[in-house]
């Protein structure tokens, strides 16, 4: 085969087929007057070249999951954000978006994560602290008042109530008139990694991925445009993995979902489309973009070969990227802006669909709106000013970045494979296997600090003496007590009757093996409370408890 040709061929087509995102200009430029070409190759035989690289928009996707990636159309800009109440968290969104953010991302709150009403005891201390207050429909049609859902594509990052606020969701667009099949995003919905990782797990691994197949069912065949679930590496990166532990651990997970889901009666290319996942970026710039490239092939590989994928979107690996929250310093905060700098640039060297960054504050609070600003601003920078978004997998070719890329793909398949020996990735979950390999590389990681073989600027060298943080924004107790007070009002207002009947009927389809979904919409628009019907699972399917791992 010779690259040349192909590559001819393959521009002829990729050409004559930008009808949904033509390219951003035509030729791309550099300030020299130089031409950046689609993509770059040898331009000469090389072996293996097909197989492990191909071209963009091509199996495997080494290079990229689009033909023609940044050149049509830059990844989606979601800012993370969420605080207090709807109605703060709602100016907060609508502040984003007036200055050039394109989807939302929405941080919740503890007590809504783990499936507690504001007023519940086990919420005390907690509401709308680390994300948004969401204890019933009412909250979600103030969360998204004036924000048009059929314009927007939203990320929820949700798991063990994935499937109540996505009906909230779907509930808030038919009443602006949006029908479920218009609207677009994706909840997280990745339960496994709260097991091995992030800890915000409610029912036990048998009946969570119960509800998970439900919700890949009902959408799709309700909400087409709908990501089912985010298959997170990110949570395992900042719990102290490594990045072939966070690729090998997430695509692993994949694995368990894909294989439950077919084990349910779905055919694999009904519901593969829609998974999309979640990575996280690091400092290390060029291990990160082989870390993304890798992830890519591997899955790609995984979904032709062992699971006979047949459409080309159900082998392609989608994700977005948020920054590594976990690198960011309390010390010297302004140096985080560089950091969340070659972070996001490699997300976008690496080819990812949408991305996230951090703030240089987030070590010491929620981020103010200067931060905000500055956070975007960066991808801006990133996609209008540096050229890395002009040609695509612009480091392809690299000696040093392929050998990263095939490295992390080895030992990462090897990691797999050690898995499935386990019974797979929730029987190893189970044995606290993933959870050790990770306590092992987080020490491993913060002994290299504490004796100085990693430096961290401001931390362990060239420190210097800061006055405390002045300016960061706090969430005010008054918050909980609001909250609490708009939560008693929607009770004391709407049909008990229907609630209590919308919960008996959900109680009874829990029972049996019926789709969970339509039973959970049906209790969400009689406003039943994210608690209400959290209890209800928690009465049939019980409450999981930790693998603890020493």
């Amino acid at each position: 085969m010779n690259i040349e040709e192909n590559k001819k061929k393959w521009n002829e087509k990729v050409v004559k087929s930008l009808t949904k995102s033509p390219e951003r200009m035509d030729p791309f430029l550099t300030s020299s007057n130089i031409e950046m070409e689609r993509c770059f190759t040898p331009g000469f035989d090389y072996p293996g070249y097909e197989e492990q690289l191909g071209l963009p928009g091509e199996y495997p996707y080494t290079r990229g999951v689009q033909p023609t990636m940044y050149r049509g159309r830059f990844w989606t800009m979601r800012q993370y954000a969420g605080f207090g109440t709807a109605k703060e968290s709602n100016e907060r969104y609508k502040y984003l978006l007036s200055a050039g953010q394109t989807g939302l991302s929405i941080a919740f709150d503890l007590p809504t994560q783990m499936g507690y009403d504001s007023d519940a005891g086990m919420s005390l201390g907690e509401v709308g602290k680390v994300g948004v207050a969401i204890d019933s429909l009412a909250d979600m049609e103030i969360l998204f008042d004036g924000i048009p859902l059929d314009k927007v594509s939203t990320s929820m990052t949700i798991n063990s109530t994935a499937a109540v606020l996505l009906c909230m969701y779907i509930a808030v667009a038919e009443k602006q008139g949006v029908s479920a099949d218009k609207i677009s995003g994706t909840i997280q919905n990745d339960i496994l990694k709260e097991y091995m990782a992030r800890g915000t797990y409610i029912y036990p691994p048998k009946e969570s991925m119960r509800i998970i197949t439900d919700i890949f069912a009902y959408c799709k065949d309700n909400v087409p445009k709908w990501n089912t679930i985010s298959i997170s590496g990110y949570h395992i990166r900042e719990a102290g993995s490594s990045a072939v532990q966070e690729v090998a651990f997430t695509l692993a997970d994949g694995i368990a979902y894909v294989e439950a889901a077919i084990k349910v009666g779905m055919d694999v290319d009904e519901f593969a489309p829609r998974l999309a996942f979640f990575f996280n970026a690091h400092n290390n710039l060029f291990e990160e973009v082989a870390k993304f490239r890798a992830a890519r092939r591997i899955w790609g590989k995984i979904m032709k070969e062992r699971f006979g994928a047949k459409d080309p979107k159900s082998q392609m690996l989608r994700f977005h990227t948020q920054t590594a929250g976990c690198t960011l310093t309390a010390q010297q905060p302004d140096n985080n802006i560089m950091r969340v700098t070659i972070q996001a640039l490699s997300a976008v060297l690496g080819g990812t669909q949408s991305l996230h960054t951090n703030s240089r504050d987030e070590a010491l609070a929620l981020p103010t709106e200067d931060s905000v600003r500055i956070a975007l601003r960066t991808q801006q920078v990133i996609a209008y000013e540096s050229g890395a978004a002009d040609s695509i997998d612009p480091l392809a070719g690299s000696f040093l970045v392929e050998s990263l890329t095939d490295q992390i793909e080895a030992a990462a398949l090897d990691y797999i494979e050690k898995i499935d020996k386990l019974g797979g990735a929730v029987e190893a979950i189970s044995r606290g296997f993933q959870q050790k390999e990770i306590q092992d590389s987080a020490y491993a990681y913060q002994k290299d600090i504490e004796k100085e073989k990693l430096i961290i600027v401001g931390v362990n060298k060239f420190t210097v003496k800061e006055p405390p943080p002045t300016g960061l924004l706090r969430v005010k107790e008054e918050v909980e007590i609001s909250q609490k007070a708009s939560l008693a009002a929607m009770k004391e207002g709407r049909d008990a009757a229907a609630v209590v009947a919308a919960l008996a009927a959900l109680e009874k389809a829990a029972r049996s093996t019926e789709n969970l979904m339509p039973y959970i919409l049906a209790a969400v628009k009689v406003y039943a409370t994210l608690g209400e019907i959290s209890d209800v699972f928690r009465g049939v399917f019980g409450k999981h408890t930790e693998t603890v791992v020493l």
